[in-house]
């Protein structure tokens, strides 16, 4: 575990926890605001401590989460800034020049440039991601995502929920999770909110939606989750959710 852990960091992604047959997977897309020493997106360093670099606080709860026997996590170790791994290849978004009002120059690449990116950071993500769900067939995939409760660019914006679940066509994992939370108490949660897993859920649709694979899309309000005790808390919330599903699915 410790040879394929470095390996997985130099190919831009983590494992965290023990594989095992019928578990739940964790995919973090956003869990890392690192940027490699190699690029430059010429934007001030503060940005790479905002919600437009990474999802703060998905990278924590995740490795909480892998403590526990039988569930096992993918975490991106490279910034969404460089590469966002929770878009289609072919979509233009997938290397931002514009995140959240913040012009990104560093990323008006060339087409070798980019497919250089996608090489490295992108390909190799989503490869593991298909081998350990083929493999390990998981009896759920958890999809961890984390949104800022305001935007700069819509500071009128209200986005209250302490979390939210987001699917697409498949719906099944995500109403049982509702159903779970709302049993939590003292949660708002949010049913296809802050926004719609119709229109923002590539990673899941690709290796998820596409084979029947059943999966949930978590997100949760930033604000909440900054600290170990926040942390911990929506680990906890989350561990029980998806062990009540699995034994819903069952």
């Amino acid at each position: 575990m410790d040879d394929d852990w470095k390996v997985s960091l130099m190919e831009g992604f983590e494992i965290s926890g023990i594989p095992s047959e019928g578990g739940v997977l964790i995919v973090a897309d956003h869990a890392s605001n690192h940027l490699p020493d190699d690029i430059d997106l010429g934007i001030s360093p503060e940005f790479l401590d905002d919600h437009i670099a990474y999802d703060p606080g998905t990278a924590p709860i995740a490795r909480i989460m892998t403590e526990k026997s039988g569930y096992l996590a993918v975490l991106s170790t490279t910034s969404r800034l460089v590469v966002d791994l929770n878009r289609y290849p072919d979509e233009a978004s997938v290397i931002p020049v514009r995140s959240d009002g913040i012009e990104i120059p560093g990323n008006q690449i060339s087409a070798e440039e980019r497919e250089g990116r996608m090489a490295r950071f992108f390909h190799p993500y989503h490869d593991r991601i298909d081998s350990l769900i083929a493999d390990l067939k998981p009896a759920l995939v958890l999809s961890l995502h984390s949104f800022t409760p305001t935007l700069r660019t819509d500071p009128q914006l209200v986005r209250p929920w302490d979390i939210g679940i987001l699917y697409n066509h498949y719906e099944t994992a995500s109403r049982f999770a509702l159903q779970f939370l709302e049993q939590e108490g003292a949660l708002n949660i949010g049913d296809q909110l802050p926004y719609s897993g119709k229109q923002l859920n590539a990673t899941m649709d690709r290796h998820c939606e596409i084979i029947g694979q059943p999966y949930f899309g978590a997100e949760l309000r930033q604000d909440l989750i900054m600290d170990e005790t926040g942390q911990r808390r929506f680990a906890d919330i989350l561990l029980r959710t998806c062990d009540k599903i699995r034994t819903a699915l069952a």
